[in-house]
């Protein structure tokens, strides 16, 4: 298991746009990707988990990657989260 923590930068937070990118980036990979902020854990391939954290600008989120494609999807997810959020 692989995890990568991430303070959010974006103005918007975690919004609509990026949040439907970041859910069809992770449907690409097989392993169990999820996304955590103030105890409560999602999945990244479900939009309404992700957008339901409301991670906001400032907020640290946590996203673990479980599974045998988890080195490639951690690579691609936090290049994404730093890219675009």
């Amino acid at each position: 298991m692989k995890e990568f923590k991430y303070i959010i930068a974006d103005p918007e937070g975690i919004h609509a746009r990026p949040a439907g990118m970041l859910v069809k980036a992770a449907k690409e990979f097989s392993c169990d990707i999820k996304i955590a902020k103030g105890g409560k854990a999602m999945s990244c391939k479900a939009i309404f988990g992700v957008m339901g954290l409301g991670a906001k600008k400032g907020d640290e989120v946590t996203l673990t990657f479980d599974g045998a494609d988890e080195e490639e999807a951690f690579g691609t997810i936090s290049q994404f989260m730093q890219e675009n959020l």
